[in-house]
């Protein structure tokens, strides 16, 4: 009986064991559920959270790097116009160090807007021209005297701004540049055969669309003529104007294919290539707070020009090339581009309606005329040393309700060209010419969809 007495005992206790035994997993099954739901809650409210704020930061891409940053919805109405001096200097030739590259920069965060400035390299700033000398360009102050805030304030001398930043980007930084974010799909707007042993200078391109990578960015933005001595097409803008916006159509090119999606993750690659080698007084902590923004930038709101002047007789100028600024032109394009509130608030100026090289049109209510022609990208180049001239062509094309996406000045040209890009039909070439009153109609769409406008005027002497 007593052994009996000790099995069941031993059976009750091994039962119990067992239960035990498996009660335990369950509870702790119950736990990790519990713990996992607690993580999970804090997951779903950090990410509602966190959408909320990309929401609250303009959602998108450019919402989610601006939280990422710890940027709020106030922080880009806080940011003004980011403006900055480019200086490319070549170091090819051992102690000279020439700016032929100075371009302004502007980008605003809030209304999308950016602008390219080219100031001429020959732009004379001495005090007489009769008794000018090559130091009196603006591309030596540099040269002479190693401080790029002499050449800044040169610029804001001849253009009226007040430029804080500058940046000198040396052939280095600019191939290397290049090649953190290229190679650059970039069409080469002519056949280009250029060498110079001295400089071991060779460039060898032929018209169309190129990859480009740092070394040949070098090359390509230092062309001005071949070896013949011929340069860009006159409707393009030869010799230095034609030099000048190649540069400004490259850097288009490099700013569209950066912001590109794919692109993104190598901003921060770039902006180490720039802080090593880039000359510039530019706090890069700034800077990146302008990147969140910058990948919303389409460079259809890229504004592109050129100060405008005239080249003198050499028998005027002490025998030395210079470019002389038109202080009332560059005054009005210094408005047009920067401060077009002020040209809103003016209205007109001298009997003229104020245009600016937006893409703007104006149209007539109900006109089906109007609204066709408005599809017309067009392009105005002043021939002339007649800013006003530049002005009224504008106006009539816009009356007519065309859109005029850019102005700018070429070379001394004699007569009026219009110039068919894209397979414009006869019709609408022949109505452009009668808006414009002159002008010479020519066939250069070669160039195919690879260019931005489908018609350039260059008006001549002869308008």
């Amino acid at each position: 009986m007593n052994n009996n007495k000790v099995n069941k005992r031993q059976k009750t206790n091994n039962k119990n064991k067992n239960q035990n035994t498996k009660q335990k997993p369950k509870k702790k099954m119950k736990m990790w559920k519990k713990i996992f739901l607690v993580i999970l809650l804090v997951l779903l409210v950090a990410g509602g959270i966190f959408a909320y704020r990309v929401y609250k930061n303009g959602g998108g891409l450019s919402g989610m790097l601006a939280t990422m940053v710890g940027h709020d919805e106030n922080t880009r109405k806080s940011l003004g116009e980011f403006q900055v001096l480019l200086m490319g200097v070549s170091t090819d030739q051992e102690g000279v160090a020439l700016t032929d590259t100075i371009i302004v920069a502007s980008y605003n965060p809030n209304t999308q807007k950016a602008v390219l400035l080219s100031i001429p390299r020959d732009s004379f700033t001495g005090t007489n021209t009769k008794r000018a000398v090559a130091s009196d360009k603006i591309n030596a102050i540099y040269n002479v005297t190693r401080d790029p805030m002499k050449t800044l304030e040169a610029v804001n001398e001849l253009t009226g701004l007040d430029l804080q930043y500058y940046a000198i980007v040396q052939t280095e930084a600019l191939i290397e540049l290049v090649d953190a974010i290229g190679p650059i799909e970039y069409y080469v707007p002519t056949d280009m055969n250029y060498d110079d042993t001295s400089q071991d200078l060779h460039i060898h391109f032929e018209e169309g669309l190129q990859q480009i990578d740092g070394q040949a960015a070098e090359e390509l933005l230092r062309f001005r003529k071949n070896n013949d001595g011929t340069s860009f097409p006159s409707e393009y803008g030869d010799n230095d104007i034609g030099r000048m916006r190649n540069q400004r159509e490259f850097i288009t090119a490099v700013v569209e294919q950066t912001v590109k999606l794919e692109n993104i993750t190598k901003l921060g690659s770039i902006l180490d290539i720039a802080s090593r080698n880039l000359i510039t007084n530019l706090n890069f902590d700034v800077l990146k707070d302008y990147l969140p923004y910058a990948v919303e930038f389409s460079t259809e709101n890229l504004q592109t020009a050129s100060l405008p002047g005239s080249v003198p007789d050499l028998s005027q100028t002490n025998g030395v090339s210079i470019f002389v600024v038109d202080k009332e032109e560059t005054e009005q394009l210094i408005k047009e581009l920067f401060y077009p509130e002020e040209l809103t608030e003016e209205g007109t100026t001298d009997g003229n309606t104020i245009n600016t090289a937006s893409n703007t049109t104006s149209t007539t209510s109900g006109s089906s005329t109007t609204t066709s022609n408005s599809n017309i990208k067009i392009e105005v180049l002043n021939g002339t040393s007649d800013g006003k001239v530049l002005q009224e062509v504008v106006s009539k094309l816009k009356e007519e309700g065309y859109n005029v996406s850019r102005t700018g000045t070429t070379t001394s040209t004699s007569k009026t060209v219009i110039a068919n890009k894209k397979d414009v039909s006869a019709t609408t070439m022949n109505n452009i010419k009668e808006t414009v009153g002159a002008g010479t109609i020519s066939d250069s769409s070669s160039g195919g969809s690879s260019s931005k406008v489908d018609v350039t005027i260059i008006i001549g002497k002869d308008y």
